[in-house]
């Protein structure tokens, strides 16, 4: 394909992308969610890209059946659409204890006062593609906490400058942000340095970094965690979204996690790691249809099988 005929593509895309942004802007949060999640599950099963949302859960899920993996995929496309819903509303997201708008469970006993031991930094926070994950950082950002965080470009750079300005929007400044790669990991390392917060998602297949088990198979596993984690000394805390309802959210806040110290760097990188992946599992079972399916995660022989 022609470098001007994918230009153009990313014009279109990113022409019926602002389309949507115009439509659902002016709805209530909650109706916007309702409709980007009714919209994706109703087409995103229809993609071949769900196809390979059915491989993983053959790969990780063995025990079930055709009908509960279908389930499973429609789920993680209505969840997508009501996290990309949300993601034009965020602003409007606001905490509270009832109804629509996301709920801290866990703060106060588990990150506050690690925070305040630790003199405010450096410290790193992980998290997965899980239900409405862009909610994290802004919500921080209310409780006094300014979170850098690492991101993926999406791979049409009109799109990816859409996301990036709404991202902006919701928080009300201009936030801090890593691109993936070797420049963007050493960015992250001086802002920890400085005493930083950095927000990491983590479960993405990555060509370099290290294997670890993720759902019984070794996947190859960001280890710019372990290794930040383990040369600054500083906590780690797991957090994750689960959805209630439509743009209604609870931010799980789980005690940081222990840090291997046996001297052996490269036995200890891959300890914390392998214990980054028990996490993320352990939260994906508990809500298999809220976790972003639809990318390869392990080796590609895994899928020939």
């Amino acid at each position: 394909m022609s470098q001007s005929k994918v230009k153009l593509g990313h014009r279109l895309e990113a022409a019926i992308v602002w389309l949507l942004i115009r439509a659902l802007r002016p709805l209530r949060p909650e109706t916007a969610s309702r409709i980007g999640g009714g919209v994706a599950a109703a087409i995103g099963p229809l993609i071949p890209t769900s196809r390979i949302a059915d491989q993983n859960l053959r790969l990780a899920m063995p025990e079930l059946d055709a009908a509960a993996r279908q389930r499973i995929v429609r789920d993680c496309w209505r969840n997508l659409g009501q996290t990309a819903a949300e993601l034009v509303c965020m602003d409007r997201i606001r905490e509270t204890e009832t109804g629509p708008g996301y709920k801290f469970i866990g703060w106060e006993e588990n990150i506050a006062p690690a925070l305040k031991n630790g003199t405010g930094g450096p410290s790193i926070f992980i998290t997965g593609h899980i239900a409405n994950w862009e909610i994290t950082p802004p919500a921080a950002f209310t409780r006094g906490l300014d979170v850098g965080f690492m991101y993926r470009a999406a791979s049409n750079p009109l799109v990816n400058e859409m996301i990036l300005r709404l991202r902006e929007a919701n928080s009300g400044r201009k936030v801090t942000m890593f691109p993936k790669g070797g420049a963007g990991a050493r960015a992250a390392y001086a802002h920890l340095f400085k005493g930083g917060h950095l927000g990491l998602l983590v479960d993405q297949k990555l060509d370099t970094g290290i294997a670890a088990p993720f759902f019984g198979h070794e996947a190859m596993t960001m280890d710019a965690m372990a290794a930040f984690a383990l040369k600054f000394r500083c906590p780690v805390f797991p957090v994750h979204v689960v959805r209630v309802a439509p743009a209604r959210l609870h931010i799980i806040c789980e005690p940081p996690m222990p840090l291997p110290d046996t001297g052996d760097k490269k036995a200890d990188t891959l300890a914390l790691t392998t214990q980054m992946n028990q996490t993320l599992e352990r939260w994906i079972r508990e809500a298999p249809g809220a976790w972003l399916w639809l990318h390869r995660r392990w080796p590609k022989a895994l899928y020939r099988r």
